[in-house]
């Protein structure tokens, strides 16, 4: 395989999420990228144990970076404990890593609804019959919830649960990371800066 070239400051924009959008554009259509959308999201958890989950990133704005769980998940409970996060999307195919942090808020119910009326109804479904992050008593178990909730919506569309929502992470801080040979790799970190706009400072790797 080819040496990639150096990730240099010219090579970068002034906005951060105009350069992750520029990063995931790319990883989209790799053939090797089956899901660029897959993001480690880290949490504390209580006692303040770090938690670490892959979630789908569902939208991407200037805003933010948005995912959607159950409200009673452990990742749930820990966001509304303490509602800051981060967020690392690797994509090894191209030698590339980001890494975000800051804090996280709830989405919009009307946003929330409008995602959820995209999903399939499969999913939809199963929406309502998981008590994530919760002990259940066997597959059966879930399969049976499953099936109670298809019949209660036989012939009706699946509306969005009351416990089902929406977390849009707001980042403060975003860092690229590009492989390098002999691990001499290029690091950039972006840091929001009072009043708006971001300083933008190379890293030792």
């Amino acid at each position: 395989m080819a040496a990639r070239p150096s990730l240099r400051r010219s090579d970068l924009l002034d906005d951060p999420i105009r350069q992750f959008a520029a990063w995931f554009e790319r990883a989209e259509v790799h053939p090797l990228i089956a899901h660029p959308e897959a993001a480690c999201l880290s949490t504390l958890g209580p006692g303040g144990t770090p938690e670490g989950r892959m979630v789908l990133l569902k939208r991407i704005d200037a805003r933010g970076f948005v995912f959607y769980t159950n409200l009673g998940s452990a990742k749930a409970r820990a966001l509304a404990a303490h509602p800051r996060a981060g967020l690392t999307l690797h994509w090894q195919p191209l030698g590339r890593q980001v890494r975000l942090r800051g804090p996280v808020a709830p989405t919009s119910e009307a946003d929330a609804d409008a995602y959820f009326a995209t999903r399939s109804r499969a999913s939809r479904i199963g929406a309502w019959a998981s008590e994530q992050s919760r002990e259940v008593d066997g597959r059966v178990a879930l399969e049976r919830r499953a099936s109670d909730f298809e019949r209660q919506f036989e012939g009706v569309s699946v509306p969005r649960p009351p416990h089902w929502s929406g977390f849009r992470l707001e980042p403060e801080a975003v860092e690229f990371w590009q492989e390098g040979p002999a691990r001499l790799h290029d690091r950039f970190l972006y840091l929001r800066v009072r009043g708006g706009g971001w300083a933008l400072r190379r890293l030792y790797p």
